[in-house]
């Protein structure tokens, strides 16, 4: 009996390491390809990376940042577990229900920034003096909205592509 418990624990060892090193290496590639990504978005159009940032988090909010940055994480490691494992039927579903709750999470912004649009909308009477404000505060709103939508699904259908490619060429190899 000790030396199954001995055993079963030296061996869960570098299976945790091996985790915490996938881990590590996934977190390292989306830091890069983020970097990568403001590099490109900044010799594009001339603004800084705070200007980046900024504009991000007026279309997009935090929360929606947070929660997209963190199911994109789940997905990318799953992708990764995949890509090395022959038999890893749990990571794909893992990365397919990471992948549908960046959906959700599009989806469900989109409808939370045309309440708010509606919402502001409804709460002030509309004169000729104030329809520039309530127009502008509307599109503030409806930008947030869509911009999720636009970010979020394809974010959402890359992520499932990329594990039913990688599932059906590890279909091919075992076959």
């Amino acid at each position: 009996m000790i030396d199954t418990a001995t055993h079963s624990s030296s061996m869960s060892k570098p299976l945790h390491r091996s985790n915490l090193t996938m881990a590590t290496s996934t977190i390292g590639m989306i830091i890069g390809a983020v970097a990568i990504i403001f590099a490109i978005i900044s010799l594009l159009t001339n603004m800084q990376v705070s200007d980046i940032v900024a504009w991000m988090g007026k279309y997009f909010g935090i929360t929606f940042s947070v929660l997209f940055a963190s199911l994109l994480l789940v997905s990318v490691y799953a992708i990764i577990k995949v890509s090395q494992e022959p038999s890893s039927a749990f990571w794909a579903q893992v990365g397919v229900q990471a992948a549908n709750g960046i959906s959700t999470l599009a989806l469900t912004f989109t409808l939370l920034g045309i309440s708010l649009g509606i919402g502001a909308l409804a709460e002030q009477s509309l004169t000729p003096e104030n329809v520039n404000t309530i127009i502008s505060l509307l599109t503030t709103q409806f930008s947030m909205a869509f911009m999720t939508t636009v970010v979020g699904l394809p974010a959402s259908t890359a992520v499932r592509a990329w594990l039913a490619i990688l599932m059906a060429k590890q279909k091919t190899q075992v076959a």
